[in-house]
């Protein structure tokens, strides 16, 4: 199976922003006993590489990238550290070069043209939650082949309708990986939150 076939069996992505992780591998299995099993780690978290290093030697089951890439730099590290793909908050052409499916972040219909230009594998939609369901249903129009992905202000009381509305996959953020439940190691809690929010999406 492709990497996005499975996103879109899989449709979940859990996006951690924490001040520190104290286990990565641990994290990612939090989350793939809760249903979730594609981790997108970010250059906002210090020692992202090192991280990334321990979850993918750990053989978690999951899929794991690194998000917030905004150089070419950034993404040469990222995939030096074992990143499976790599996701932009906007539009980036030095990341869209790197040698691993990346998905870039897009709003509008010319950005959304501009990803697919740029070769992208996936668009990540963002901020979802300012427009709702209905743009990404809109922007499936023009764009019916073109893969998109929520993000941003996406929980368990609208992640099903954004799948409805045509997404690929959703982005669980805070919802999920709290940083205050990561950076303390609460692997019970973020599983019970990972269940909950994949219970409804059939």
């Amino acid at each position: 199976m492709t990497l996005l076939g499975q996103l879109a069996a899989d449709r979940v992505i859990a996006v951690v922003r924490a001040p520190a992780i104290p286990d990565a591998a641990a994290l990612c299995e939090a989350l793939a006993e809760g249903g979730v099993r594609w981790v997108e780690f970010t250059f906002t978290t210090p020692d992202v590489a090192a991280h990334l290093r321990r979850a993918t030697a750990a053989g978690t089951g999951c899929r794991i990238g690194v998000g917030t890439v905004l150089t070419a730099d950034q993404a040469e590290q990222a995939v030096a550290a074992g990143a499976e793909y790599l996701v932009t908050p906007g539009l980036r052409p030095a990341v869209a070069a790197a040698p691993v499916p990346v998905i870039l972040g897009a709003l509008t219909p010319t950005e959304v043209a501009g990803a697919v230009d740029l070769g992208a594998a996936a668009v990540k939609v963002f901020p979802a939650r300012a427009f709702g369901p209905g743009y990404l249903r809109d922007l499936r129009g023009p764009y019916p082949d073109t893969p998109l992905i929520a993000s941003g202000g996406v929980n368990a009381a609208n992640a099903a309708d954004f799948l409805a509305a045509g997404a690929l996959a959703v982005c669980a953020g805070s919802e999920v990986v709290a940083p205050a439940l990561v950076a303390a190691g609460d692997w019970p809690e973020i599983t019970r939150r990972a269940r909950a929010f994949t219970a409804d999406l059939g």
